[in-house]
C-alpha cells in the first residue's frame, strides 16, 4: 500500500512540476527552467536528507557509474516534458510521458536491464500498452 501510495504521490507531482516548468520556460527559457528545476531539487534533497538521515554515504563508491548518470537524465526529462507541454498541452503531454514510461519498463522488466529481477511479459501487458495508446489516440482526436 505504501508504495502505491508514493506512486501516486510521485505521479502527481511529476504533473504539478511539468506544468510548473512550462509556464516558467515561457518567461525565461527551457533550459534555464531545467536548470532551475534541478538546483532546487538538489537544494531540497539536502535539506530532507539532512533530517532524514537515512543512507549510507560510504557505499556511494559502489554505485556504478552508468547510474550517477539519473541527474542527467532529469536534465532531459525536464526539456522533453516543457516542450511537448507547450506543443500539445498537459493532458496529451502526460498521457504520451506514461506509454513511453510503461513501454520502456516493460523492456527493463523482461530483459532484466539494471539488474532487476526478469519478468516473463504475457498477452495482458501488451494489451493493457495498446489500450493506453488507443486512450491517448482518443485524447487527441
Amino acid at each position: 500500500m505504501k508504495g502505491i501510495l508514493f506512486a501516486f504521490l510521485g505521479g502527481a507531482f511529476i504533473t504539478l512540476q511539468g506544468v510548473a516548468n512550462a509556464r516558467i520556460s515561457q518567461d525565461i527559457g527551457t533550459w534555464q527552467t531545467a536548470t532551475i528545476t534541478q538546483f532546487t531539487g538538489f537544494i531540497a534533497a539536502l535539506v530532507i536528507l539532512m533530517f532524514v538521515r537515512d543512507g549510507k554515504w560510504q557505499m556511494f563508491k559502489q554505485v556504478k557509474p552508468l547510474y550517477l548518470t539519473g541527474g542527467a537524465f532529469a536534465a532531459v526529462i525536464i526539456y522533453s516534458n516543457v516542450t511537448a507541454i507547450h506543443h500539445i498541452g498537459i493532458t496529451l503531454s502526460i498521457a504520451a510521458i506514461l506509454i513511453a514510461q510503461l513501454s520502456l519498463t516493460f523492456i527493463i522488466d523482461s530483459k532484466g536491464w539494471f539488474g532487476v529481477r526478469k519478468q516473463k511479459m504475457n498477452l495482458s501487458h501488451f494489451i493493457g500498452i495498446i489500450m493506453m495508446i488507443t486512450g491517448v489516440l482518443i485524447l487527441k482526436f
